[in-house]
């Protein structure tokens, strides 16, 4: 008022026009009395009082005082323009210019003295001379060619009547309308020259006054299109927009997958530069729409085209071009604001340095007002460290940072206060001045932030689209077909206020009964308004572009990717002290608990800890297992979930899915091989279990590493950290229970229950394989056991085939050979015939005896192959061994006997064998292969060793005369020559032991390999020997029963007593050779033995992996006899070649023709179960099998339960359904 007054009084006065100009102008603002009072304030300053009070006693001439007051004016002036400055924006103060021109427009009163004070008011507001005169000429000038400015935009009906302004071309209008684009603010000014009636967001307007055009307005001409604040926008930045966009939606629809419809027969057309709103109701298909429309989700029918390419079907060439902000945060609640938005831009820009994208987070983080805030931790909703406001400006920088052609945005005001709100809007509105095409999911606007919007798109329950066009529009259009009476006017007259809530108080009106009571029924259904949206507003369509939609996104490598990703976790889980302080302290923790709890000491009268007398080593072992197994699904239960949001938005950036991945697996490694270190350190030197650290270490690290897959997989595929975590329980039990510790594995329900091997379901098991890897490998492979194992597993092999497998062989032969009556010897008569002994006809005998003897034949003929099989391969292992560096007098006794065997078996001799060889049974360096470091080794004992070698005689003897019978089927077998006698291979083995014994020179090493070849050569005719009588043996059990014959069983058992001598004779080798080393190290270090064994044999571990408490020593199962002891001695026999299964607690495994140890073969299954599970993660195919089940209809009897839909909203599915169709064909 002081301004209006200080110009007004100027030269000659105020006019009485520029009085009716002040009036309206209070009129529009305020109330009645409001605008009574500030008119009387307009007086008061316009008649000076108060400068007449101060100078009331002054004198002088006229033009004296009119030069003082002057002055004064301008002193007055500036202080009023300082104070503004305070209090208004910039565009505030763009506004109040106007208006003083305005002002001096209403009589056309442009003095030198008014202009001057509005110039000095200009200067004071910081205002341009550019858009200082730009005002001035709008308001003054009425003519085309005065107004030619670009910054001006005449909208007529008449072509190119100005070079540098923008034009839109209308039907028929009197006059002109001139716009003004006040750039720096973003100010639209309108004017209007013509006397026809013309409406600015429904109300007439004014020839003779200036109008702002503010975001979402609407110009309705006398005829044609309205013109709208969009429209306008779009003219100016014609020339700033380097590449246009076309959106273009081809009635589409969705249907969920209970089947219900969730869109139906949608078509939009938008191109740059565009703010476009959704609204609806809850449950009307916003967010539905807009994952439709952003290419989240796939429509059941029509299809989305930017710049014509089909966003569903040809997504890689709109890679970068879209970008998503949803409701909930993206931000990673550990990092800080800057820490968030600079590994955002890091994704997005590939070339740009780290010094550019330092800078660029910079600049962006001044633009939304956040740079003080930079360093702040971002916190969770519950646990803010920053604003909702600021926490929804953050989210929206980081799309903003990589600029999107195509932005969606769902509910960006959700939660924010209405100043939150309308910072949030202004900083959405501003992205489409630079041709951004941007889609808002919006709830419950405010007037302001309502007319933000170009366009409006309303929803209504069931996915119909009701409304598509103006806002401000949008309330008239609702208004006339409810028949309001002030369907015209879409904003308050008085203060250009909108409701849009109006429009869902009129969509979701109600009938109302006879007792003035609202029903539940609606007065409009859903698709009676889209009939009248189609009926009533055409449809527009801007054409496909050519050109591609623009893109600044640059995503980097893969390796790049890789190392972006493992430092954003890193950084967000060292922030987290909590995380870091559990992390390290859980494994070590643990383990002193469980180590603790469980160091025995056996002796109460003793406070000595000694190893080998606790029991508890074997529970110790598997509950490291089962440690290392929850530890490594609790650490990465939450990675990916905790993750989702954010890379649903990263999803847009097209980024490498394995790299991402990586960088968690490599991050989760890295923690559990810490843990799984820490867990070693503290609960091996508890249990001072000595050595193998590593061995420990590398297990628990599989284990550490499968779960953490295992947890990854669980947290891709569920969307409830309630349900992962319920989850976990129903993970470890299983691993618990078949990990073969808890439970003999051939004790379990015969369903999943194996006897002779691991059942299947527990071979995929990691618990399974890391257990059986660490108890075998502490047992067989400590400093004191890896010096017996082998003889102790031949002995132990010879041992049960002699006292269970071979006796119970025998007593098989016997019971069916005493049913069948075979047993018994055919006697001379007295007549010199021989008396004929009848046998028992086998069909004769009773169902029970039959099978029974089926039975035992097939068992007996699987056994004997088995058993073949097994001499097979040890002759194998004794062939590998023939060579200058591995044959010794071991390898010579045990060739010996197999030799022996063969011939024994062939050519009916018996060759006895007094002693064994005996040649290097003690190794050198035995002491020192147990710890023992001094050279205590007696040489006299080494003499007295050697002498007992070269004192051993072998006799070669025959025996006839022990009642063996062989067949004539020996001829058939074609024997292989017998080239070389069984003395002189005894005499060629000695002497190629002795000479090779010490350090035996080239010349000496080259004479052995002669004689080795021919050793080599009789090793390989017994083989032929070998296999040749076990096909005699097999042909003849694969008679029928009724023609086995008194020889074929002889035969058989004297078979089966040879196998019995051979075995006698590889455990008298083994157990000979395993007492004297034990001799020779208690007579050179009597107390090294016991020492060793008290510190790295557990006797508890032994009797575990041994079996020796099992009660059935060998089982008979189906056609086979199963080895129920000892199974750590027993190596599997496997039949195909890639025939891996075995029993529990073997040695070795067998695989593609060789053996593997088994504790690396174990930790290799580990790791191949492990990059199962991640290709499993890569492809998220856990998630889609879950998918699969999701869609599987339930039976007939539980969708009798669900709750039913009307029929009549049933029918009117399927009208849509039709409807749509037909659309679809025209």
């Amino acid at each position: 008022m002081q301004l209006f007054a200080i110009i007004a009084k100027q030269d000659e006065g105020i006019e009485a026009k520029e009085i009716i100009y002040v009036e309206q102008f209070l009129k529009q603002q305020l109330n009645p009395e409001a605008v009574k009072e500030y008119m009387a304030l307009f007086h008061d300053f316009l008649s000076g009082k108060k400068e007449r009070k101060r100078k009331r006693d002054k004198e002088g001439d006229k033009e004296k005082d009119s030069k003082k007051v002057a002055v004064i004016d301008s002193v007055r002036t500036l202080s009023i323009c300082r104070k503004i400055n305070r209090t208004l924006n910039q565009g505030q103060k763009i506004v109040t210019l106007v208006r003083l021109f305005e002002l001096v427009n209403a009589d056309r009163k442009f003095t030198a003295q008014r202009m001057a004070i509005i110039n000095t008011v200009a200067e004071v507001f910081n205002i341009s001379k550019e858009e200082y005169k730009s005002i001035e000429s709008f308001v003054i000038k009425n003519t085309p060619s005065e107004l030619d400015d670009a910054h001006i935009l005449i909208i007529n009906n008449k072509e190119n009547i100005c070079e540098n302004c923008k034009q839109i071309e209308s039907e028929e209008i009197d006059g002109n309308i001139y716009i003004l684009q006040i750039k720096s603010s973003e100010l639209y000014f309108l004017k209007y020259t013509g006397n026809q009636t013309v409406y600015l967001n429904g109300l007439g307007v004014n020839n003779r006054r200036i109008y702002l055009f503010a975001s979402g307005s609407s110009l309705k001409l006398p005829k044609g299109k309205p013109i709208y604040y969009s429209d306008v926008v779009a003219h100016f930045m014609a020339d700033q927009t380097k590449t246009k966009i076309s959106f273009n939606v081809n009635n589409i629809s969705f249907r969920f997958k209970t089947g219900n419809l969730g869109l139906r027969n949608i078509s939009l057309s938008e191109n740059h530069g565009k703010l476009i709103g959704i609204m609806g109701a809850s449950g009307a298909g916003k967010t539905t729409l807009l994952n439709v429309l952003s290419g989240m989700e796939k429509p059941s029918s029509g299809n989305v085209l930017i710049n014509g390419i089909d966003m569903h079907h040809e997504a890689d060439k709109l890679e970068g071009v879209i970008g998503y902000i949803p409701q909930d945060d993206l931000l990673i609640e550990e990092l800080t604001v800057f820490q968030n938005l600079y590994f955002s831009a890091k994704q997005c820009f590939r070339d740009k340095t780290e010094e550019e994208i330092v800078a660029l987070v910079h600049k962006t983080l001044k633009n939304l007002g956040l740079f003080e805030r930079k360093d702040l931790k971002v916190g969770s909703p519950l646990n803010k460290m920053i604003s909702g406001g600021q926490r929804k400006r953050l989210n929206i920088a980081l799309e903003l940072i990589r600029e999107p052609s195509i932005l969606f945005v769902d509910e960006p005001t959700s939660g924010l206060s209405s100043r939150d709100s309308e910072n949030v809007m202004d900083l959405l509105s501003e992205l489409t001045l630079k041709g951004k095409l941007i889609f808002v999911v919006i709830h419950q606007p405010s007037s302001d932030i309502y007319k933000m919007f170009d366009k409006m798109v309303i929803l209504d329950t069931g996915g119909y689209m009701i409304y598509y066009g103006n806002p401000v529009e949008g309330v008239m259009y609702f208004k006339k077909l409810d028949n309001q009476i002030n369907s015209d006017e879409g904003e308050c007259p008085y203060c250009g206020n909108i409701t849009p809530e109006l429009i869902f108080n009129i969509i979701e009106a109600q009938v109302v009964d006879e007792f003035g009571q609202y029903t539940d029924q609606r007065k409009v259904q859903p698709n009676q308004w889209e009939e009248r949206f189609v009926k009533n507003i055409p449809a527009e369509k801007y054409k496909d572009e050519k050109e591609d939609p623009p893109r600044t996104l640059k995503i980097p490598g893969w390796l790049q990717q890789f190392k972006i990703y493992s430092l954003r976790d890193l950084f967000s889980k060292i922030a987290n002290t909590q995380y870091v302080t559990l992390t390290l302290i859980e494994s070590p923790l643990l383990a002193f608990i469980l180590s603790f709890i469980i160091h025995y000491i056996a002796d109460p009268h003793s406070s000595e800890y000694i190893f080998f007398e606790n029991e508890n080593i074997p529970p110790y072992i598997f509950m490291s297992i089962v440690v290392a197994l929850f530890l490594g699904l609790t650490v990465s239960a939450e990675e990916i979930f905790r993750d989702r949001k954010i890379l649903k938005r990263e999803a847009f950036l097209n980024l490498s899915r394995s790299s991402y991945l990586m960088s968690k697996v490599m991050i989760l490694f890295s923690i559990s091989a810490l843990q799984a270190l820490l867990f070693v350190l503290i609960g091996n030197s508890i249990l001072v279990l000595k050595g193998m650290w590593f061995e420990y270490w590398y297990v628990l690290f599989a284990t550490f590493a499968f779960a953490n897959m295992l947890g990854l997989n669980i947290s891709a595929s569920f969307n409830s950290a309630v349900t992962i975590y319920i989850l976990i329980p129903l993970l470890m039990i299983p691993q618990m229970a078949l990990g073969g510790a808890m439970f003999s594995f051939d004790k379990l329900n015969r369903v999943i229950g194996s006897v002779d091997k691991v059942p299947i379901i527990a071979e995929i098991m990691a618990s399974r394989w890391a257990y059986e890897a660490l108890i075998v490998h502490q047992f067989k492979d400590n400093e004191f056991e890896k010096t017996f194992f082998e003889l102790e597993k031949r002995e132990s092999n010879a041992d049960f085939k002699i006292v269970h497998f071979l006796p119970d062989l025998k007593d098989r032969v016997d019971a069916f050979s005493k049913t069948l009556n075979i047993n018994e010897i055919p006697e001379v008569g007295f007549d010199g015939n021989i008396e004929k002994v009848e046998k028992v006809d086998f069909n004769n005998l009773e169902p029970e005896e039959q099978e029974a003897i089926r039975i035992d034949v097939a068992l007996l003929k699987r056994e004997l192959a088995k058993e073949h099989l097994n001499i097979l391969k040890l002759g194998n292992t004794l062939l590998g061994k023939i060579n200058v560096e591995e044959f010794n007098g071991d390898v010579g006794d045990e060739l010996l006997t197999f030799f022996k065997i063969a011939r024994e078996s062939i050519y009916g001799k018996n060759f006895e064998k007094e002693e064994e060889l005996g040649m290097d049974e003690i190794p050198a360096d035995l002491l020192q292969q147990l710890g023992y470091s001094e050279d205590t080794t007696d040489t006299q004992d080494d003499e007295n060793i050697e002498n007992e070698e070269d004192n051993i005689t072998n006799e070669e003897t025959e025996n006839d005369e022990e009642g063996e019978v062989h067949v004539l089927e020996v001829v058939e077998l074609n024997m292989p020559e017998e080239k070389i006698s069984l003395k002189e291979l005894e005499t060629l083995v000695k002497a190629a032991a002795n000479s090779l014994l010490g350090d035996p020179n080239e010349e000496t090493k080259q004479n052995v390999e002669k004689d080795l070849l021919v050793i080599r050569e009789a090793l390989q005719n017994s083989f032929i020997m070998m296999t040749r009588y076990n096909e005699l043996i097999q042909r003849g059990l694969s008679r029928k029963i009724n023609d086995f014959t008194y020889s074929f069983i002889a035969q058989l058992k004297g078979y089966l007593a040879k196998i019995e001598k051979y075995h006698s004779k590889i455990f008298s080798i083994a157990n000979t050779k395993r007492q004297k080393t034990i001799n020779y190290i208690n007579e050179h270090q009597p107390r090294l033995y016991n020492a060793k064994k008290n510190a790295f044999h557990n006797e508890a571990t032994s009797d575990y992996v041994r079996k020796v408490y099992e009660k059935h020593k060998i089982l008979r199962y189906e056609d086979q006899l199963i080895q129920q002891v000892d199974p750590i001695y027993l190596d599997p026999i496997n039949y195909g070649y890639f025939d891996f299964r075995a029993h529990f607690y073997a040695p070795r495994k067998y695989f593609m023709g060789r053996y593997f140890d088994t504790f690396h073969f174990n930790i290799i299954m580990i790791w191949i179960m492990t990059l199962i599970l991640y290709i499993t993660l890569y492809y998220d195919a856990l998630s889609k099998l879950l998918l699969f089940f999701g869609n599987i209809k339930p039976p007939a009897f539980f969708a009798r339960i669900k709750l039913k839909i009307p029929k009549k909203q049933k029918k009117l599915d399927k009208t849509d359904d039709k409807k749509g169709k037909r659309k679809s064909k025209k």
